[in-house]
Order: C-alpha cells, then sequence, then structure tokens
C-alpha cells in the first residue's frame, strides 16, 4: 500500500508489492468504472493488478461488467463484505457521485487506499468527512483528474510556470457542451441536484481542477449566477423515456439506446433491479439542476476568473485566456471555426472517451502574447483519444511508473479533490443565496495563495 501520508504531498504513488500483484477492487460498474478504471486496466496493467472483487447494488450490471471487464473475481452486493473478503489494497470509487464519500470513507477506515473518480463529493459536508476519514485512517486518497495529464494542458501548465506571461491577473474560461453530450446529463441521474450536486460540481470539478493547477492557488471566494431554462418542465412535452415516447418525430433531442449494444446490456436490460433509466426524459419535471452557468471566482492569489457552462451549444469545445502582468496566453479546443472538422458532435464526443486502440498523433495551437512582442503560435502535438492523451498517462503515472519524476505536479490528492469540488458547491449555494461564498466557510481547509507541496 500506499505509504502513510505519502498522497498528502502526492509527489509519487507507489504500490510497491513484492512479487504479487496489486490488489484490486470497483465498487460502481457503471460506463466508467468497468471502462476506464476497469477493463482497460486488465488489458493494460494486467500484468501487475488482478481484480479481487467487483460491488454495485444491481446484480444483473454486476454480471455483465464480471464479463465485460473479461475477470474472473467475486462479486458483492454489500461493500463491506467485499473488503473484508477480497482483501484489496486499493479500492476504485465510481458509484454516484452523491454516494463517493460513503464508499470513500468506509475503505479509508478498513485499512485500503482508495481512489475515486471526480468529483470527490458533492457538499461540504461530506468532503470534510473525507477529509477526516483520510487524516485519522492514515491511508491516502488519490482523485482521477485526467484532463491533467493531456499535453495539451500541460503545455499551458509550463508556459504559465516559466513565467511567459508573468504573473497571472485574470481567466476568462468557457467551455461548451453540445446538444448530444449535454443533453444526455439531463437524461441520467446527473439531472437531480441530490445525486450529482449540479454540473457545477459533477463536470466543472474537471475545469475548477485544472484552474486550480494552472493557477498554482486556491480559490478564496466564489459568485455565481444560473438557472433551468431549457431542459426540465421547460420542454414542450415529455414522456416515459425515449424508446416508449410518443414525440421521437418531432423531438429534435430523441436518443435511440438501442443503437449501442454495450448501453443496453449495461443498463436497459437491468431496469427492473434498481430502477435507474439510462435514456430518461430530458424533459420530466423532476430535472432541478441548472442548465446555463456563470461563476466568477477570487483566488487567495488575487487572480480573478470568470468561467461559464453552456449545456446546449451548437458544438463542444472550450476556450480559455490567461491575461498576465506581461502578456496574454489564449488556448482553445474543438472551436469548429477555427479548425476543420469533418465528424459529427456524436462521434468527436465518442473519438474523445475512446480508450482502445492506438490514438491518432494530431497538433493543436495555442497563441503567446508578450507585451510589445509580436504574438507566437505554439503548436502542441496530442492525441484525441482518452480525453486528449490523458486519461492513458493517468494510469501509468498510477500503475506502471508511481515514482517518474513530474515538474508540473500533477498527481492529485484529498487536498485537490476538495478544491474543485468547493468551488461548484460555493457557486451553487451563491445561485440559491445570491450572495458571495468564501471558501473557508465550508471546510476546515484554508486557501493558500500558492498550493501546498
Amino acid at each position: 500500500m500506499l505509504a502513510a501520508g505519502q498522497a498528502l504531498s502526492m509527489s509519487s504513488w507507489g504500490f510497491a508489492q513484492g512479487d504479487r500483484k496489486l490488489r484490486v477492487t470497483l465498487v460502481g460498474t457503471g460506463i466508467r468504472g468497468t471502462s476506464f478504471w476497469g477493463k482497460r486496466l486488465v488489458e493494460q496493467y494486467g500484468d501487475i493488478l488482478e481484480f479481487t472483487g467487483l460491488c454495485d447494488n444491481n446484480p444483473g450490471r454486476l454480471a455483465y461488467a464480471k464479463e465485460y471487464m473479461g475477470v474472473d473475481c467475486p462479486v458483492y452486493e454489500d461493500f463491506e463484505a467485499m473488503v473484508e473478503q477480497a482483501q484489496p489494497d486499493l479500492v476504485i470509487v465510481c458509484t454516484k457521485d452523491s454516494t463517493h464519500h460513503e464508499f470513500i470513507v468506509k475503505g479509508l477506515d478498513m485499512g485500503c487506499d482508495v481512489l475515486t473518480e471526480k468529483p470527490m463529493t458533492t457538499d461540504e459536508d461530506m468532503c470534510q468527512q473525507i477529509l477526516d476519514a483520510e487524516r485519522r485512517s492514515g491511508r491516502n486518497l488519490i482523485v482521477g483528474f485526467n484532463y491533467r495529464w493531456s499535453p495539451y494542458a500541460t503545455k499551458i501548465k509550463e508556459l504559465i510556470s516559466e513565467g511567459a506571461i508573468g504573473d497571472v491577473v485574470s481567466v476568462d474560461f468557457n467551455w461548451y457542451l453540445n446538444t448530444y453530450h449535454g443533453a444526455s446529463y439531463f437524461r441520467r441521474w446527473h439531472g437531480l441536484r441530490d445525486s450529482g450536486g449540479t454540473l457545477l460540481v459533477h463536470k466543472s470539478t474537471h475545469h475548477f481542477d485544472l484552474l486550480n493547477w494552472w493557477l498554482d492557488s486556491d480559490p478564496q471566494q466564489v459568485f455565481g449566477y444560473g438557472a433551468l431554462e431549457h431542459y426540465g418542465a421547460n420542454g414542450p412535452f415529455r414522456g416515459d423515456n425515449c424508446r416508449n415516447c410518443e414525440h421521437t418525430a418531432e423531438c429534435k433531442y430523441y436518443w435511440d439506446i438501442t443503437d449501442n449494444e454495450r448501453l443496453v446490456k449495461l443498463y436497459a436490460d437491468n431496469e427492473q433491479y434498481d430502477g435507474y433509466i439510462r435514456d430518461n426524459c430530458l424533459f420530466r419535471e423532476e430535472i432541478d439542476i441548472f442548465d446555463k452557468m456563470s461563476v466568477q471566482v477570487k483566488y487567495a492569489s488575487n487572480a480573478v476568473v470568470n468561467y461559464s457552462l453552456t449545456t446546449y451549444s451548437p458544438f463542444e469545445g472550450w476556450r480559455i485566456a490567461f491575461n498576465g502582468s506581461k502578456g496574454r496566453i489564449e488556448a482553445w479546443h474543438d472551436i469548429p471555426y477555427r479548425s476543420e472538422q469533418d465528424v459529427s458532435q456524436a462521434d468527436l464526443h465518442a473519438a474523445e472517451m475512446r480508450q482502445d486502440g492506438e490514438a491518432e498523433l494530431e497538433y493543436a495551437p495555442l497563441i503567446v502574447h508578450r507585451l510589445w512582442e509580436e504574438h507566437e503560435t505554439v503548436v502542441v502535438p496530442m492525441e484525441r483519444s482518452g480525453h486528449g492523451g490523458g486519461d492513458k498517462r493517468l494510469h501509468d503515472k498510477i500503475f506502471a511508473n508511481p515514482e517518474a519524476p513530474d515538474p508540473y505536479r500533477r498527481a492529485a490528492g484529498s487536498r485537490d479533490g476538495a478544491m474543485s469540488v468547493l468551488i461548484g458547491v460555493a457557486a451553487r449555494k451563491s445561485i440559491d443565496s445570491g450572495q458571495p461564498i468564501d471558501i473557508a466557510s465550508l471546510t476546515d481547509l484554508s486557501p493558500q495563495a500558492r498550493r501546498p507541496a
């Protein structure tokens, strides 16, 4: 297991097990758990790790997960029984966001190191429970922030760290979810605040973590605006789900789950066990999250950030601009009028999520402006699949080369997970109250001008 306290600095991850393989268990056998934290680990790192247990509250999904991942290990509906019997070195948590804390805390308290999908949790109280559990247990928590590991994001970090534009004073960050990917969140459990904490937590935790890491500082105060104006009760009609809807001919958001054999086997075939409908109507009246969001963040370093998330854009992508004391960096991804794109928005998302096969090398530009000088175009080699090449690099760091030096400090622990979640939590509370929210008021973590080593 990891040496006690090691993950607090996260300079390396060490799973030294002598002559035996790392014993891994997975709780939550949905799409992300069975693919990125499941099948890919089996195929790429089977010589150094083995799954000794799978856990889920849906027995049908468990059976399919075991088959899909290609593992021969016991399956459990009781998490504590799995940990007691499977004796894992590492527990991977991929359950619904609002239950992450339950399994993280239990895993730590039962003597395991834990790796969790983002977001680490969905509110400040659960966040504090996790921080307390890690401290008292002497075990360690890893948060799977893969975007940090993409070559494009790393190049931005490198330029800022070497002072290419001096001290960063302000940032404009816009993220666009298209009508294919963005809509999918409103079909799923993510559309309910109690399950996903709103997209300011579930989705934006990726983006807030990148900001914290790029700026090398902690958020101090947050103010937000948000509303639900497009999905949910705003829809012109609604049905039970897409498969059984009388409005399929007129609904521009109609999505046929039966076109995807894997989703049918994982979800549709197992609805009778837990009632979870993967192709739910995105106009159902119970949806209570925001579909437009704007957030302002003041950092302890005195930098300020303007951030927005759009959930029904014509295209999927993002753009960011860093204004510094000596210049400006502009970066973007998949802005269609900046590059030639001959694939659909659905295919773009599928390529981004793909884990199998060799990734094709692409080249993406970013712009560096220095005061009183001509701008410079920096071309970054990268891959599209696996979240811009970040997925495989994160896995290699955790499982294959944990001691490899990393000058960019991309490894993420509980403090990183907390600070990204707390921006989203603070933004949500600010929208509800109309008041700015101090990060220090949410947990016992104190924002630092520089991220602790």
